[in-house]
């Protein structure tokens, strides 16, 4: 079997992630030979193209370092001032540096150059998020002739949103230029298409760097899970147990509404309290009766609309607590840390509600695994933004517009109204789509495809778009 080269903007580190892509990978390299490649976490005065190998809880990792003004243009400027936003669909938050994208294509050439002497002919290459979009351009043009296969975590723009973005033609050719590329959901690939079709109509004559090829380019969404067995071990451990009792005896029978998110400005968190806001307003009934906790560490907190996020959930949970608290009950717990994954799972154990309205989002794994840690004799409910790429799989769900607090308030008051009947059904067909979309299945299926042809025979199928060509 050919080795797997793992490479995203970040590392594993020492200790186990507590959640995302590191935790969705760490078994798929340990399983097989290979190793992951990325930045180090650490900055330089000088360009560093030389890789370092290092063990990390037996995997082979090469890192590098960047510079600090590299660094600074490729991840928190064009990466995360142009490209989450305008992907996320959020223009009004994009600030546009012509510096930025040399940066941020100076870091994946410096990416391809010191991976390129790591690398065998046979090598399959899985490539992660939009930070490292040009790394099939860079390493080909250094002459790697590898199978190489991309995976967005994030939504696809659409037309419109992409058009906006500076270098979008450039971009769109990087993409071309691997064998395989996964999205989240069928709207992401549907999106895609669309973007492509409409290039169709572009000249592009006379700029040979302008053009692209997707005649050999496979698109197709394979929506990334999580472990739920997994999470249903974890939600009676002992960790999880030690939440839980710290729980109860805060709550004191009262109904617990969860939210579990980075501080990030995708993730609607104004607009969920707010929601949980008009909860208490138009049912005085449930007061004393319910409490939310919000779980929310601080995520990219150099850049300034993430101040300004949480500047924001600060001053509407003050206004909640001085709306409605009283003397012995408060309404919501607003928590700026992380925690580790069973004290989590204790926590979606405990839960009636898990309270996830991103404004728009690439899966939500905080979804899957709620589902995986619920008790299936009194299961909670989840109420799920229809903008996150779990929303089509998980039809079961309380499905609702995040922007409509009215409507999101009025799916809070129903499912903590919910008959126990209704929830288990639910839950058991939530938890029966979360297994046939596990992290295991999700990464054996993409790389099932990815594989050289002779390699990948027998492996599952799955439906695949092939876009046509265009110079």
């Amino acid at each position: 079997m050919s080795r797997l080269v793992i490479v995203s903007n970040r590392t594993p580190g020492k200790s186990a992630a507590a959640g995302g892509l590191a935790v969705a990978l760490r078994k798929t390299l340990a399983e097989r030979e290979g190793f992951w490649f990325g930045w180090s976490g650490k900055l330089t005065d000088a360009p560093e193209t030389r890789a370092r190998f290092e063990d990390v809880e037996g995997l082979s990792v090469a890192t590098i370092d960047l510079t600090r003004d590299d660094h600074q243009a490729y991840y928190a400027g064009f990466s995360n001032s142009i490209l989450w936003p305008s992907f996320h669909l959020r223009l009004d938050l994009a600030h546009i540096d012509s510096t930025w994208y040399e940066g941020y294509r100076r870091v994946n050439q410096q990416f391809a150059q010191a991976l390129l002497p790591l690398l065998r002919p046979d090598d399959v290459i899985w490539v992660h998020d939009y930070h490292l979009i040009p790394l099939a351009s860079e390493l080909r043009a250094l002459g790697a002739g590898n199978r190489m296969g991309f995976y967005l975590h994030i939504p696809f723009p659409t037309a419109d949103a992409l058009y906006a973005i500076p270098h979008h033609l450039e971009l769109m050719r990087d993409v071309s230029r691997y064998d395989l590329v996964g999205m989240q959901a069928n709207r992401d690939v549907a999106a895609f298409t669309e973007a492509v079709e409409n290039m169709t109509h572009t000249s592009l004559a006379g700029d040979p760097l302008q053009m692209f090829d997707f005649a050999r380019t496979e698109v197709a969404a394979f929506p990334i899970g999580s472990d739920p067995e997994a999470f249903a071990r974890m939600s009676v451990s002992a960790a999880a147990t030690k939440m839980v009792k710290r729980m109860d005896r805060v709550l004191a029978g009262q109904k617990l509404v969860l939210g579990v998110d980075r501080l990030d400005y995708s993730k609607g968190l104004p607009q969920r309290v707010e929601a949980y806001e008009k909860l208490l307003a138009n049912n005085s009934r449930l007061r004393r009766c319910v409490h939310m906790l919000q779980i929310a560490p601080p995520s990219r907190d150099s850049i300034k609309e993430y101040q300004e996020t949480s500047d924001t959930l600060d001053a509407i949970c003050g206004r909640v607590m001085g709306r409605f608290a009283e003397p012995d009950w408060a309404p919501l717990t607003y928590v700026k840390r992380a925690y580790g994954q069973a004290s989590l799972a204790g926590l979606y154990r405990l839960a009636r509600v898990a309270l996830v309205t991103p404004l728009r989002d690439g899966m939500n794994l905080v979804a899957h695994e709620f589902i995986g840690s619920q008790n299936p004799a009194d299961p909670g409910v989840l109420v799920l933004s229809r903008f996150a790429g779990a929303a089509e799989i998980f039809e079961d769900a309380i499905l609702v517009n995040p922007f409509d607090t009215d409507e999101t308030a009025e799916a809070l008051r129903l499912a903590l109204d919910m008959p126990l009947e209704e929830r288990q059904s639910r839950w058991r067909s939530l938890m029966a789509a979360a297994q046939e979309h596990n992290v295991d299945d999700w990464s054996k299926s993409f790389l099932g495809r990815l594989s050289p042809p002779s390699a990948a025979a027998g492996a599952p199928t799955r439906d695949i778009l092939y876009l046509a060509s265009m110079a």
